[in-house]
């Protein structure tokens, strides 16, 4: 029994060392990838096959945020955080997801901010009747 310890430890021991460089010196070591500054994908088409739309400005941010309002008021406590979660609701809403009342109730449900089913369903029913997520 202690010879078929000391061999698999031996093997441990000689797999072990194999994967250790056979050189100190760093001139012989291999160079590690940096990342690129830029994105090797194009980020907008991504978002846009995502079924994510462009964030809106002017015009079309207020009239999503009236939307957002009149389903939950506190939802655009934080404007920005209603954007994104409208956005990323898209995404369910064209992809075929499931149980998107829900979806919506969790994804505009943060903080301090409670958003019940009933509520994501009328998100829901703003972001369609808008068009938004086809934009």
């Amino acid at each position: 029994m202690r010879i078929r310890t000391a061999t698999a430890a031996a093997a441990v021991l000689v797999t072990t060392l194999v994967g250790c460089s056979a050189t100190d010196d760093p001139s012989e070591a291999k160079a590690t990838p940096t990342p690129s500054s830029k994105p090797s994908v194009d980020t907008d088409a991504a978002l846009k096959a995502a079924g994510i739309p462009a964030e809106p400005t002017g015009a079309k941010r207020a009239e999503l945020l009236r939307a957002l309002a009149a389903a939950n008021p506190d939802v655009v406590k934080d404007e920005d955080k209603a954007i994104d979660a409208a956005r990323n609701q898209c995404s369910a809403l064209t992809g075929g997801a499931q149980k998107l009342d829900w979806l919506a109730s969790q994804r505009f449900s943060y903080g301090d901010v409670t958003t019940t089913e009933a509520q994501g369903k009328q998100i829901n029913e703003a972001l369609k009747g808008l068009g938004f997520c086809n934009a």
